[in-house]
């Protein structure tokens, strides 16, 4: 097959993902190899491909296609999650699109649409990350609301009702008046926002005086159900046992008295609104206060508010400061920086609101979550995120997992007509358990009302290592035994509460043991001035154009080039180039080497004997250094000692020395062992660069249908001639140094040269790889080096090279007087300095001591330039 004088990655990815597909070599089967598993981290059925997905799955494909190589049976199962809030969100503003209410809608109706939704879009970002070169088992593909994953999920919630984990009660919840339903603590971002701290006057009842409380929500007071102060407070002592009037609400109210208040604070006087701070419903909780709930689900004020009813909390704020000013009773009002709580889907700002919900007690999962991590069964790649775990685990809260939407899984509760509920996977089994529960074998499904709400969407992922081996509906089959525990999990740090510590408890409370042995934590992508990449910046590339433009290897290797574990990458387009550049450079090294014409009987030179042993050690130190790598998770090293292996050492070093003169045939043994150490570089790009890999090996021997480099089981020697290796980097300088002379003297390559060595050869072993490399007639061993010879030291020894006749004397005098001149401009400035008293006195030593050397260094130069030109013109 001939080879295109240029790579083309459009030609070639479609080509091989097509070709491995075909051949199923992505499919796993439990058999008798040691398993790796990798469950994908779902991304929303709503998604399409971002920087932040790019990077997950290449990391993800990297491993899995590493362990393919290292013999191991690798099953990487994709899926998608059904994203509840962000889905449904979709399609309500689809349906308002076509002129729809949701409410104007049953459930069963809105659910079709939902689907449509689901089947339109649901299947793009998988599609996607096959351009990316993604070796996923795409026949094991699942969705967290198909059958199985749903069945499995309706179970876990009612085994864990059972055990009384589960329960429902009235709690301050986190409210999103967009999405119209509560959520987790954890689907709360916290913003730093420059707002107002509003002093208002409550007036005391009976007296003239005012008692005067500091808050950033004036437009609460109408909830208002107390006053609190710090009994310890001597400024607020005469508010004890009265009770104050709520401004413009006149609603009287009593003060109470708590350590809970700060006494610093504002006033030291804080209103209670127990319906409305979470703070605040537990001071309501203990001292009995009444609970006014004044907002309605979408944040405008309802009915129970007596005033403003109907408006948007945001424009009651700015109305009541007008309202507060005219009445007389606000005192003041400063502006104050603090912390606002966003609904982390709809980026609106959360409502503490009292709800029922559905709850999961979190104090047992935690127990038995933590210390796996702490003891490093499970290991944290960076460990720092072992601290932030502990933290969250430490300061548990019970998870809200009841959502108020209509896309998900709906709670498997059914309510009784007298009051009470069942709960039960399925409709048959809630009717039996209702008529037990009321002694009425009457009732039928029409007697009983399932509950409205869905699950949270984690609620269904923190089963994901589970539920994909079907662990859940069919405990210990074949499967789950096989691929459970999964290998290493890779995500981003943001979801470590949402999901990674989820998993971590599902995993231990329904298998006994961990979801994963290893966690790797992937930065976060920003763009090269450090912003985070977002689509509202528009700083962020489209990942398929970038594949379109630079090819899946070219971007692979730029992500992991910009990708050390846990630290956000500073991605910039141009490591893709590098990417891409490195891709042109392994295609014209094999370009190169099937270019050479073989001779069968040719001996082996001896250069080319030096070269083979050298290079043989180095590939093996280079591939033990990136299995040391690997397993310590640091993916962007190991490219990067491969990156040098084959650029710096292969192409730069070793070609160039077994390189046959022009016109000149190549020995079948030298030819036939380079192509077997091109074949080694192959398999070791083969997990960061699947394509290009793909096609070289190919190329290299006829390959029989259905074989491929990536289930090539690759292992390379342990043994490595260590002193040899370090003999050589010697030898690669002295030849560096002589390059450098050519350079300098204006020297042609073509003109040989002689090297001097003064005193003990050390690198008389590469005699023959030196004269090849830097076209030398002899290298001789000399007391004095000859006159006027261009000199440098390599460790210890001194070599030269003379330059009889090489050179333009007048040229080289011109040009070292130039240098002179320049040198003796700066020795006088640094004199200046040091005959400055001032500076003397004043400078630091280390100041004083740099100065010092610069003064010697000139002075050595100097002196060194002077000598050249003396002689050089005794010539």
């Amino acid at each position: 097959m001939e080879l295109a004088s240029k790579y083309n990655p459009a030609e070639v990815e479609e080509k091989w993902y097509e070709y491995w597909n075909r051949h199923r070599l992505f499919s796993s089967k439990p058999d008798s190899r040691e398993p790796y598993t990798v469950v994908i981290p779902p991304p929303n059925v709503t998604g399409v491909l971002h920087m932040g997905h790019m990077l997950n799955n290449t990391i993800q494909d990297i491993l899995v296609r590493r362990a393919r190589m290292e013999g191991k049976n690798a099953c990487w199962v994709p899926g998608t999650d059904h994203a509840s809030i962000a889905t449904e969100a979709k399609v309500v503003n689809r349906l308002a699109s076509q002129g729809i209410k949701k409410t104007d809608l049953s459930r069963e109706d809105f659910l079709k649409h939902a689907w449509e939704w689901t089947d339109e879009h649901g299947g793009i970002i998988l599609q996607q990350l096959r351009k990316l070169g993604a070796s996923c088992d795409w026949e094991r593909t699942a969705f967290t609301m198909d059958e199985k994953r749903s069945e499995s999920v309706l179970k876990v919630f009612v085994d864990l009702y059972n055990k009384g984990l589960i329960y429902r009660g009235v709690r301050m919840v986190n409210w999103d008046p967009k999405a119209l339903t509560a959520l987790s603590d954890e689907e709360v971002i916290f913003k730093e926002e420059h707002s107002k701290l509003f002093y208002l006057r409550y007036k005391i009842e009976g007296e003239d005086g005012y008692a005067v409380v500091a808050t950033t929500r004036p437009e609460t007071i109408m909830g208002d159900t107390a006053m609190c102060i710090n009994p310890n407070d001597p400024k607020n002592q005469h508010l004890k046992g009265k009770k104050v009037i709520v401004p413009l609400v006149n609603r009287v109210i009593p003060v109470i008295e708590d350590d809970y208040v700060d006494i610093e604070f504002g006033t030291g006087c804080l209103k209670v609104t127990p319906a409305h701070d979470v703070n605040d419903y537990m001071l309501g909780e203990k001292y009995n206060l009444p609970s006014i709930d004044i907002f309605n689900d979408n944040g405008t004020l309802s009915e129970a508010a007596g005033l403003y009813v109907g408006q948007d909390r945001f424009d009651v704020r700015k109305q009541i400061e007008k309202d507060l000013e005219a009445a007389g009773l606000l005192e003041k009002v400063e502006a104050y920086t603090n912390k606002v709580g966003y609904s982390e889907r709809t980026n609106v700002v959360i409502e503490p609101k009292l709800s029922m919900q559905w709850f999961l007690k979190m104090e047992h999962m935690a127990q038995i979550a933590l210390e796996p991590v702490m003891n490093d069964d499970i290991k944290f790649y960076p460990p720092k995120y072992k601290n932030t775990y502990r933290h969250w685990m430490e300061n548990i809260k019970d998870w809200c997992i009841s959502r108020q939407l209509w896309w998900g899984h709906r709670i498997p509760a059914y309510f009784l007509p007298e009051g009470g509920y069942v709960v039960a996977v399925t409709e048959e089994e809630a009717l039996k358990k209702a008529q037990e529960k009321t002694g009425n074998p009457a009732l039928t499904m029409a007697d009983l009302r399932q509950d409205e709400d869905c699950l949270d969407t984690w609620f269904s992922s923190w089963l994901w290592p589970i539920s994909l081996f079907d662990g859940i509906n069919n405990p210990g089959n074949e499967e789950i035994k096989y691929y459970y525990p999964t290998s290493d999990l890779v995500t981003g740090p943001d979801i470590i509460f949402f999901w990674v510590a989820r998993m971590i408890m599902a995993g231990y409370e329904y298998e006994g043991k961990m979801p994963f042995k290893n966690v790797y934590f992937t930065g976060i992508v920003r763009d090269k001035i450090g912003r985070k990449m977002s689509k509202s910046l528009g700083n962020s590339p489209d990942p398929l154009d970038l594949i379109a433009q630079y090819g899946a290897d070219g971007v692979r290797m730029g992500m992991m080039l910009a990708a050390p574990a846990g630290n956000d990458i500073l991605f910039d387009e141009s490591l893709c180039e590098q990417g891409r550049n490195f891709n042109n450079k392994i295609w014209n090294a094999f370009r190169l080497i099937k270019g050479w014409e073989i001779d069968e009987t040719a001996s082996v030179p001896e250069a080319s004997q030096k070269a083979i042993h050298w290079f043989e050690s180095k590939q093996n130190e280079v591939a033990a250094e990136v299995a040391d790598l690997f397993g310590k998770y640091r993916l962007s090293e190991a490219l990067m000692a491969v990156y040098k292996l084959f650029w710096d050492e292969f192409s730069s070093w070793y070609l160039e020395m077994i390189k046959p003169a022009y016109g000149q045939p190549i020995s079948r043994s030298v030819y036939s062992t380079t192509l077997c150490f091109f074949d080694n570089l192959l398999k070791l790009l083969h997990p960061f660069m699947p394509f290009i890999t793909e096609e070289l090996w190919q190329q290299m021997y006829e390959r029989e249908e259905g074989e491929s480099i990536m289930v090539q089981y690759f292992k390379l020697d342990t043994y490595v001639d260590v002193p040899y290796v370090r003999q050589f980097e010697v030898a690669k300088e002295v030849i560096a140094n002589i390059r450098s002379i050519r350079l300098q003297k204006n020297i042609a390559q073509k003109e040989e040269l002689e090297l001097q060595i003064l005193g003990a050869n050390p690198v008389a072993e590469f005699t023959a790889v030196i004269k090849k490399m830097a076209n030398l007639s002899e290298l001789t061993s000399v007391e004095t080096k000859a006159e006027g010879a261009a000199s440098f030291m390599v460790g210890t020894t001194e070599f030269a090279v003379p330059l009889e006749n090489m050179i333009d004397v007048e040229a080289e005098i011109a040009r070292m007087e130039a240098e002179l001149k320049h040198k003796e401009g700066f020795l006088q400035g640094v004199m200046k300095k040091l005959s400055n008293e001032k500076f003397v006195n004043n400078a630091p030593a280390a100041v004083l001591d740099l100065e010092r050397k610069k003064q010697a260094d000139a002075e050595s130069i100097i002196a060194s330039l002077k000598e050249s030109i003396a002689a050089l013109r005794k010539q």
